[in-house]
């Protein structure tokens, strides 16, 4: 018999996602008799203790007796199990000093650790994740602060909807004004602002004409990796070489800062990647973009203005052009700037059905059998151990903590 249990979430702010939901474990015992599935008790969920035990899935508080320990976002350092294996997203893969300390306690109590962030199919696409829904809420967000900024629309929170579907009904009879928005990334972040766009009817228009003319009606422009970045020698791009050698290409974003109200920001990024456009930049009078949501939410990355995590009750806040200092959103000299980390939990309950699907269909036969190669490119520790893979990450993991 194989344990898994559902761990609660005790990062703070709350997390109120799940990797499964009551109908999907009543569904996973049903096809796999040999696996039992537990849920530690939480009051933060987006689906109660009560819904599980209806679809006969037992509420525990003790988890120590389980063999894989299923989560959402990182578990605290010092709620660890020795020698368990974990399945949950660590930020660490980029060294992120604030989980510093929890890849060191992964490494002492001998875990294996199973990133989601890490699952990729071979051609490098991600396998798992909530960036359908962290797309969708994070343009919708944008969207709402640009409507608040110019007084020309108001759209409501997306939490007060409590389904995907029910947040459709408001785009009814909703009159945008002529905006021009840039959507980039080619991932599931950027096809959820994608559906956002469409759904608000904003038409898409090419590259070409979005930097040569102004519209009667709001528009957009998708810009994917050779829209957005080219090698310094001959101004060329290849995918493959542009993730394999970032640092010999620049960005050619700069025309689109210059050309746009909105940026809708769903780029991979990390330190060798070229941001998108520099602080300078936003001094110049030809930046126009007012409002910038940066879905995939890197402090200081492709948006050199990120300067840290907004929350879900307070999404937008003011970066002043000149000072380059937080302010108040809506302000003259401020850019409007929207970056939550967490953005699916405004739809947890839609975010977890999506997420258990993929984690059903890709990943849970491979865990209850004999493995994959897909599982072993995901796995950073293996019983305590770095994986040949993340060998990169040694000095991180030998370095003095930085927190608890």
């Amino acid at each position: 018999m194989i344990q898994i249990a559902l761990l609660k979430e005790e990062k703070r702010p709350a997390d109120n996602r799940v990797a499964l939901t009551p109908s999907q474990c009543r569904w996973v015992q049903k096809k796999y008799p040999q696996v039992k599935i537990v849920v530690q008790a939480s009051a933060d969920r987006c689906y109660t203790d009560a819904e599980y035990e209806r679809c006969a899935i037992r509420v525990v508080h003790s988890i120590a007796d389980c063999d894989i320990l299923v989560g959402i976002k990182e578990v605290p350092p010092l709620s660890l199990i020795d020698n368990k294996k974990y399945l949950f997203f660590s930020h660490t893969k980029k060294k992120q000093p604030h989980n510093q300390f929890l890849l060191q306690e992964i490494i002492r109590r001998k875990i294996t650790l199973i990133d989601y962030e890490c699952l990729e199919h071979d051609d490098g696409q991600r396998i798992i994740g909530f960036g359908f829904f962290a797309g969708i809420v994070g343009a919708h967000n944008g969207m709402m602060a640009y409507g608040n900024r110019t007084g020309t629309y108001q759209l409501a929170r997306v939490f007060e909807h409590k389904t995907f579907r029910k947040l459709l009904h408001t785009y009814f009879g909703l009159n945008l004004p002529n905006c021009k928005i840039v959507v980039t990334g080619s991932g599931r972040v950027a096809q959820g602002a994608l559906e956002i766009m469409n759904l608000m009817q904003v038409r898409e228009v090419e590259t070409e004409e979005f930097l040569q003319r102004e519209f009667a009606y709001p528009v957009y422009v998708h810009l994917r990796g050779s829209d957005l970045y080219e090698t310094v020698r001959d101004a060329s791009y290849q995918r493959g070489h542009f993730h394999q050698y970032p640092g010999e290409y620049r960005s050619k974003f700069l025309p689109y800062a210059m050309g746009a109200d909105i940026l809708m920001n769903g780029v991979y990024w990390n330190e060798n990647v070229p941001r998108l456009f520099e602080l300078k930049d936003v001094a110049d009078p030809r930046f126009r973009l007012q409002v910038i949501a940066d879905i995939t939410d890197d402090e200081g990355g492709s948006v050199p203005i990120n300067f840290g995590d907004a929350t879900i009750t307070q999404p937008v806040y003011g970066v002043d052009r000149f000072t380059l200092l937080k302010t108040e959103p809506c302000l003259p000299n401020s850019i409007d700037i929207m970056a939550v980390g967490n953005l699916p939990n405004e739809l947890p309950r839609d975010a977890s059905r999506y997420f258990g699907e993929q984690m059903i269909k890709y990943v849970l036969p491979d865990l209850l059998t004999n493995g994959s190669v897909v599982l072993d490119r995901a796995t950073i520790v293996a019983q305590g151990s770095l994986t040949p893979a993340y060998q990169y990450l040694t000095d991180y993991a030998r370095g003095r903590a930085s927190q608890v």
